[in-house]
């Protein structure tokens, strides 16, 4: 009885933690709101987290993209062959780039190294109270700190997935053309006839959302880290976990909203 109501104590207590982060990071999502349209706009701070989070996150994007691509093809290939219908591989690449893969794989990537970094930065300033001197100096830390990064992320995600997509169509035109011999007007003119333009807004808008979801929980648990240098790594493994879980399963719904 004892081991009962011990595991329904340590459920409920999870479950309790669970419900007290989900209220803190969405408080912590209306203040940004609420500093976000509060001039002055930090706008050299953006820019300067545009270039972290977009442009060095470039190379790794295309590495990505490029070699999803080109897997997918190799894959699809042998699969359509059996029916004869190996021409439309390049198009069945083209909508799981710009409808899932593309959006969903960029941001894992750039969770993996911009969210990171954001919940480091701010985890190491959070433990050595240079937040602290901010918010005596009457600078309010949301603002100067975690709005633009938030910004940034949203603006950049479909920017990189914009990237991804290309690359990726690009290296499934490489392998599936250049390599396997597909016709290559067969294979140009089934993506021109199955690709729609809002197979690519989808995409777009799922980027911009795991773009804020990212930037939100990564400088969330960075803002809020605790315990030293220990606390510093263990908030930034739980940024990037909790991440990339958030972004795989809010993927599903707004899949099952927009289509």
């Amino acid at each position: 009885m004892k081991m009962i109501v011990s595991g329904l104590n340590s459920i409920g207590g999870a479950v309790m933690h669970a419900v007290e982060e989900m209220g803190r990071i969405s408080l912590l999502f209306l203040s940004i709101l609420f500093w976000m349209v509060r001039p002055p706009l930090k706008v050299r701070n953006i820019f300067k987290q545009m270039e972290f989070v977009g442009v060095k996150s470039i190379f790794v994007v295309v590495l990505t993209g490029t070699f999803t691509g080109m897997v997918m093809t190799l894959q699809g290939y042998h699969g359509f062959r059996l029916f004869s219908a190996e021409s439309l591989v390049g198009s069945t690449v083209a909508l799981s780039m710009t409808r899932e893969l593309g959006p969903v794989l960029t941001s894992l990537m750039v969770t993996a190294r911009a969210g990171s970094a954001m919940a480091a930065e701010l985890g190491t300033m959070r433990v050595t109270e240079q937040i602290d001197a901010l918010s005596v100096m009457a600078a309010n830390p949301i603002k100067h700190l975690i709005v633009p990064r938030v910004i940034a992320s949203v603006l950049m995600l479909p920017l990189l997935t914009v990237i991804a997509n290309f690359v990726g169509i690009a290296g499934s035109y490489f392998v599936g053309v250049d390599l396997l011999d597909i016709n290559r007007g067969d294979f140009v003119s089934n993506i021109y006839k199955m690709l729609e333009l809002n197979d690519i807004y989808s995409g777009l808008v799922k980027a911009a959302f795991f773009g804020l979801v990212l930037s939100v929980v990564g400088c969330y648990k960075g803002f809020n880290t605790t315990g030293g240098a220990e606390g510093v790594g263990r908030a930034t493994t739980q940024a990037v976990v909790i991440s990339s879980i958030t972004i795989l399963v809010s993927d599903y719904f707004l899949t099952a909203i927009m289509f």
